[in-house]
């Protein structure tokens, strides 16, 4: 079913693959409820949605579209839900802020049973996708850095170096060394054997504890949230959320596509600058994303963290489902996933190296050509700058038909990239950040 030996890969492969996916994503599990924590939602609803979410989106991605990409709610869409839709808005209940969700998967899903999520891949410029790998590569080795302390923030350059006596700095460094070291060596899984030595030695160093136990039973304590289109239209029109739904629907749309596009490129799977079966992908993604509102989570999209499977050799959709079975087995280890996922310099080793890894497009970007360099290099600086996908991507699909414009190009654009390029105009002037 996932033609192993056509991409090169074995089923150790695949299963090692999916286990550094999951392990350098299992953090949202807790990351994601203590956001939306913020908006009423109880942890433990908002937990185990997490979870269903992920695992319903990424054994779609492994089953239906057969990539090594990991679909779970996002960072960023989890924080617009809960400081700038619930308590942006007097009076605004979280239930009726996910039926804005809902009503924008149904949406998201409806798109995404027609072509344009595929020409919208396809219509994405060669230079735009190169920096789009590029981009999602400084951002995840910048969440690295930044999550296990290396990097830290400063009241006047926004950011500086950390405090490389402290424990956690010190931990993280001496994982990335080991990681390293074992890359050097060739050795096969050494993302994650990486993670497993820097565990061990957090364990003997005090520095992960399993204080609060190791299982428990999840559970949806308010059971089903939203279910009812109708009803949830009418929650959207009476609470008049429709820059909402429009943000949601457009900030997933291009993060999905941008992720999938990168993460693709980067595991070869691209042909002819085309994404085989890239609607099967944004299928699997849609549909999580209105199952996650049903029961309490905000819009899915596909993980950058993916590239950390993919960089310990993920090529199909088996490492996918790897990592489903994965999220659903640690449904019943919260304590325990809490624990390790909290101590960020045990993952933080893996982005910064897969941050190295995807970096390396930048070299099929035409630099010599302004008009096709400057709009790559907004892509790419912005997206760590801004810790947005979505935010790199618009000021990407704005400037590039401008400068082809001014070049006299203006044939040379895909009339959907002004049509894409108005609307980031739009969302980004009048849609709070």
């Amino acid at each position: 079913m996932f033609d192993l030996k056509a991409n090169g890969t074995s089923v150790k492969t695949e299963v090692i693959a999916g286990a550094t996916t999951f392990f350098t994503m299992a953090y949202i599990m807790v990351v994601n409820p203590l956001i939306l924590s913020g908006a009423g939602v109880p942890f433990e609803q908002s937990f185990t949605a997490t979870v269903i979410a992920a695992v319903i989106g990424t054994l779609l991605m492994g089953l239906v579209a057969r990539y090594p990409i990991a679909v779970a709610p996002g960072m960023g869409l989890n924080a617009y839900f809960t400081y700038s839709v619930v308590q942006g808005h007097a009076n605004l209940s979280y239930i009726e802020a996910f039926s804005a969700v809902f009503i924008a998967g149904i949406l998201f899903l409806l798109l995404s049973m027609t072509t344009l999520r595929s020409r919208l891949i396809e219509m994405i410029p060669p230079n735009l996708k190169h920096a789009i790998t590029a981009g999602i590569g400084l951002f995840i080795a910048f969440i690295g850095l930044r999550m296990s302390g290396i990097v830290t923030a400063h009241p006047d350059n926004l950011v500086a170096l950390g405090d490389l006596h402290h424990p956690s700095v010190v931990l993280a460094l001496v994982g990335l060394g080991i990681t390293l070291i074992l890359l050097s060596r060739d050795i096969k899984g050494a993302l994650f054997i990486g993670m497993i030595i820097t565990g061990i030695i957090a364990y003997f160093a005090d520095m992960l504890s399993f204080s609060n136990g190791i299982m428990s039973v999840p559970s949806l304590p308010e059971g089903i949230l939203v279910w009812n289109p109708i009803e949830a239209a009418g929650n959207v029109i009476s609470n008049s959320l429709y820059a909402v739904v429009f943000s949601f629907l457009l900030v997933t749309l291009f993060d999905t596509t941008g992720t999938v596009v990168g993460v693709a490129e980067q595991a070869g799977l691209m042909k002819d600058n085309k994404l085989p079966r890239s609607e099967r992908a944004m299928f699997s993604d849609s549909i999580a994303t209105v199952a996650g509102s049903m029961v309490g989570t905000s819009p899915t999209t596909a993980y950058v963290e993916s590239a950390a499977g993919v960089g310990a050799g993920g090529r199909t959709g088996l490492t996918a489902v790897v990592v489903a079975v994965l999220f659903a087995i640690a449904a019943f280890f919260g304590p325990l996933v809490g624990a390790v996922s909290g101590l960020s310099a045990i993952t933080a080793p893996s982005l910064i190296v897969v941050g190295c890894l995807m970096l390396s497009n930048v070299r099929s970007i035409k630099w010599d050509d302004f008009d096709e360099a400057f709009p790559a290099f907004l892509v790419i600086l912005t997206m760590p700058l801004t810790s947005s996908i979505a935010t790199g991507i618009a000021l990407g699909f704005i400037s590039y038909p401008l400068m082809k414009v001014v070049k006299g190009k203006f044939r040379a654009v895909h009339p959907l990239m002004y049509i894409f390029a108005v609307l980031f105009v739009l969302q980004l002037v009048f849609v709070p950040h």
